[in-house]
């Protein structure tokens, strides 16, 4: 062996190394913490469009788990839209998801602290649009036609009683709300057609969950901003509807299970009709609201996983 070879360096690392530290078993405290794992890691949420900018939700570790909303302009500068300390997290149904919308630059969305609906106007300070009471808000569409946000309210203020699912219209400058649809055990994903003439949504019952079993449902909506005639279109006890949306032209399109698989689907006239019939799944289990895998470019063409 050359001098300086193999051997040398093996016994050069054993008098580097440092002495090993003895501990009890499940007593060693690892220089690697969860807490070091993940600071660094964001996590992205929600997206949401408005006019050219996009905002998104981001969950920060680093500031205590605080979900915050970005903004990206279209010069392409990002900014926090919601200030210190606002959360922005709901707690309906208890797995969150669908906690802001965003139209014409204002915010509206839900403080995890109080699960009461913030209005925030542009670097304005957010404001209260729901009283303080046990009421929590999600997956709102705002209908401006009628100066107003639609979405889903889970009443918890009858303590000797299961919480209350139903689907309300808050007036935009605040107020209790009208209650618009009731009487099932849950709902989700109130969505307007573009002219504001006709809302969507989805509700289930117990025992299901949503991907056992839910009904589409699609309601005129009056001047007063009441419903007026309201159809059950698709679904039922054995059949999962995901994601209803209306298309620019005012196509209902959904997302049903109806053959096995989630594929997509389009009401027109009347019929339903299958867009794009496949061994494949278009939808996802739904366990938080706002979840989507489709959207819209133009009248005739989606994106879609």
């Amino acid at each position: 062996m050359r001098p300086g070879g193999t051997g040398s360096y093996r016994r050069r690392m054993k008098n580097n190394m440092a002495s090993p530290e003895v501990a009890p078993y499940g007593s060693w405290k690892s220089p690697i913490t969860s807490d070091l794992i993940v600071s660094g890691t964001v996590g992205l949420g929600q997206i949401a469009f408005d006019g050219e900018d996009i905002y998104w939700s981001e969950m920060r570790p680093a500031e205590g788990g605080r979900n915050v909303i970005v903004r990206r302009t279209p010069d392409g500068r990002t900014s926090d839209a919601t200030p210190a300390p606002f959360n922005v997290r709901t707690r309906v149904h208890e797995y969150g998801g669908g906690a802001f919308t965003v139209s014409d630059g204002t915010l509206y969305f839900t403080h995890f602290a109080d699960q009461r609906l913030y209005r925030q106007v542009g670097a304005a300070a957010p404001q209260p649009l729901t009283p303080a009471a046990d009421l929590r808000y999600a997956d709102g569409v705002v209908d401006r036609r009628r100066g107003r946000i639609i979405c889903v309210r889970e009443d918890h203020t009858i303590t000797e009683s299961e919480a209350a699912n139903t689907l309300v219209g808050l007036d935009l400058v605040g107020g209790d709300g009208q209650v618009l649809v009731s009487g099932s055990d849950f709902y989700s994903s109130p969505r307007l057609s573009a002219d504001g003439s006709r809302l969507a949504w989805l509700a289930w019952n117990h025992p299901n969950m949503p991907w056992d079993g839910t009904e589409l449902w699609v309601g005129e909506c009056k001047p007063d901003g009441s419903l007026g005639r309201t159809e059950r279109v698709a679904g039922g006890v054995s059949e999962s509807i995901f994601q209803p949306e209306w298309s620019p032209d005012g196509i209902l399109h959904f997302v049903s299970d109806r053959t096995g698989w989630w594929n997509l689907y389009r009401r027109r006239e009347g019929r339903i009709e299958p867009l794009c019939p496949m061994a494949a799944e278009f939808g996802r289990p739904q366990w938080v609201f706002g979840m989507s895998t489709y959207a819209f470019t133009s009248a005739s063409r989606i994106i879609c996983a």
